[in-house]
């Protein structure tokens, strides 16, 4: 079988989650790639070591794009395949008595779920017991941990080959010799003038009362809240969205919304730790859609806004495959 990206050298720029797909996409199909990141130690200037790590490519389809939940799809198979540490015990939807109205709608929305009762969510999740009466189970979803899975896939690639290179300064422009993969998130509007930042803050907590097993989403008028579960009784809360450019400190309303909708969850988490405050600048088109887009010998994929690690394993291998065929047709 041909392999028109056999031995093929191609720079990608950014170690973000995108550029680290992207790399991992390339090598499996044979090209030598070098992945070169601005910063010193991986994600210390990436969105992605903020993320939730969340694949829930079917309740996306409350307030997104149809094509985010197809092509999310495909992530649910090849974050398995390249990392370890994947959880497929699907994710939950809860609300308060009073919003019994909006989890009707969330689920008129979305697909692939299973209605239960009070006594059916507390044998899912035993610390939400008498918590809860209704909740939406979306059993195929699943959840990682992004600054493990940012380390893991920078493994994978520099055991099929790749390299990368930290604390590199380069442009574009520096690789006449080679395809180059652009995916320096908001640093490529020098050339993606339509990019814009979308600021997402997230809260780290340490419980010693509360154990989730999955992904918990609290449907709130106001702030609504996801509760993502990670190793050590750590818990990540996040979930804000706001139109800025501003990359400051957490701001005193966000960490109190955040931490009120937590409350709402678990009067328990009052009792929890702050372990560390984050914010991330997502980059985003203004169709809120990921997009590769060609400029000669540049490809660049940017725009993935909140759905990094659910949308950039479908981006990356069609990416790849792009490549490849451009090659095949010019051979």
């Amino acid at each position: 079988m041909s392999r028109p990206l056999e031995g093929r050298e191609v720079a990608v720029i950014g170690a973000g989650v995108a550029g680290l797909t992207a790399s991992l996409a390339l090598a499996e199909r044979g090209a030598r790639v070098v992945l070169y990141e601005r910063s010193a130690t991986l994600g210390a200037q990436a969105c992605s070591w903020m993320a939730g790590g969340m694949l829930a490519p079917y309740c996306e389809r409350d307030g997104s794009e149809p094509r985010v939940s197809e092509r999310g799809m495909a992530a649910l198979d090849w974050w398995p395949r390249h990392v370890p540490g994947v959880t497929r015990g699907g994710s939950l939807v809860v609300v308060v008595p009073r919003d019994r109205a909006d989890l009707a709608r969330f689920a008129a929305r979305t697909e692939r779920h299973e209605a239960l009762d009070a006594d059916a969510l507390a044998a899912l999740e035993p610390d939400l017991a008498g918590r809860f009466g209704q909740a939406l189970w979306f059993a195929d979803e699943a959840h990682l941990d992004p600054r493990h899975a940012l380390e893991a896939l920078a493994l994978a690639l520099r055991r099929l080959g790749g390299r990368l290179e930290m604390d590199a300064d380069v442009r574009c422009d520096d690789f006449a010799d080679r395809p180059v993969i652009d995916c320096r998130g908001l640093g490529a509007r020098d050339a993606l003038p339509s990019l814009r930042a979308v600021r997402g803050e997230m809260i780290l907590l340490r419980s010693r009362d509360i154990r989730l097993h999955r992904p918990v989403r609290l449907l709130h008028p106001r702030t609504p809240v996801y509760v993502i579960p990670r190793a050590d009784g750590l818990l990540m809360l996040g979930a804000t969205s706001i139109e800025s450019e501003h990359a400051g400190p957490v701001s005193a309303r966000s960490a109190m919304e955040l931490l009120n909708a937590a409350y709402l969850l678990h009067p328990a988490l009052a009792d929890a730790e702050i372990v560390e405050l984050g914010v991330g600048l997502r980059p985003a088109f203004p169709d809120n859609l990921p997009a590769v887009v060609r400029d000669g010998q540049v490809l660049r994929f940017n725009g993935l806004y909140r759905h990094g690690f659910l949308l950039s394993p479908w981006y990356a291998e069609h990416l790849a495959d792009g490549l490849a065929d451009h090659y095949a047709e010019a051979a």
